[in-house]
């Protein structure tokens, strides 16, 4: 199999992999940043709305360098 045969059956499968987690994701995404601000202030960190952002930010670039 050629390399750039592998290459587009990896991103074509991650592309597909995106689409399907969105069209089932169990809830919106604000209720979900929501649920996470909830669980991290629990654990006694507290983030602002600002922070929770930029920290949502880093781990989509995070996932997105592992992939």
């Amino acid at each position: 199999m050629k390399p750039l045969n592998i290459v587009l059956a990896v991103a074509g499968g991650a592309l597909v992999g995106a689409a399907v987690g969105l069209l089932f994701a169990p809830d919106k995404g604000s209720n979900t940043r929501n649920k996470i601000a909830d669980y991290l202030k629990s654990k006694g960190v507290k983030l602002s709305k600002k922070n929770l952002d930029q920290l949502a930010e880093e781990l989509e670039e995070q996932i997105e360098i592992n992939e």
